[in-house]
């Protein structure tokens, strides 16, 4: 197999990891073999340990890029949030989009999300680039500031929001999962798409709830 033109310029590194990235969409995280990903890249296993130690180390960087391209979704979905809207109606805007990007995300590009969520991860104090969308935010830390917005706009209760972030991922992920892998599996996508805006829906509420 003749090497991939990334390859010749001397970027082997951003060819395996292009290789994993592909392995991922196609198996996920299970299907990430450095041995594999150097047969498509076109070059002998050996070499591929100046650039990653292990096939660990090569699960690690398809994750980051899989989070990465997590974010871009959820950053899409913001783009389309219509200006003008008043403060409140904004901030419900920004999370129902965060929402939306995940469900959207995970539906499109099952082999990425698997990935994405392989491995343990310490979300809150995670700052690599690597994992960042176009505006320098995971995805965690967008589902955060979106949180953030509704304190702001007076909508979710200041005394509610610590911890927020886990009650909204936890369901949003729960659906997602439901849907790739559980009894949902299967739905038709206008089917998904409802039952995804019905739980944005119950999330919302239920942040706004009083107690």
């Amino acid at each position: 197999m003749p090497a991939r033109e990334t390859y010749r310029h001397g970027d082997l590194r951003r060819a395996l990891l292009e290789a994993g990235i592909d392995l991922a969409r196609e198996g996920g995280p299970d299907a990430i073999v450095l041995r594999e990903a150097t047969r498509r890249v076109g070059v002998v296993p050996n070499a591929a340990y100046r650039h990653f130690s292990s096939r660990q180390d090569l699960l690690q960087a398809v994750r980051a890029a899989a989070l990465s391209a997590l974010a871009i979704a959820m950053e899409a979905e913001l783009g389309g949030i219509r200006p003008g809207s008043s403060g409140a109606a904004l901030a419900r805007a920004n999370l129902r989009a965060v929402g939306t990007g995940y469900l959207r995300f995970a539906l499109a590009e099952p082999g990425l999300f698997r990935t994405a969520f392989s491995v343990p991860d310490e979300v809150e104090t995670d700052a690599d680039p690597a994992k960042a969308g176009h505006g320098g935010l995971n995805p965690f830390q967008l589902l955060s500031a979106a949180l953030d917005r509704m304190v702001e706009a007076g909508i979710l209760p200041a005394r509610r929001r610590p911890g927020a972030e886990y009650l909204a991922w936890s369901a949003v992920h729960g659906l997602s999962m439901l849907l790739l892998d559980g009894p949902l599996r299967g739905r038709e996508p206008a089917q998904a798409e409802v039952l995804g805006q019905r739980l944005i829906d119950m999330v919302e509420q239920g942040l706004q709830a009083p107690g």
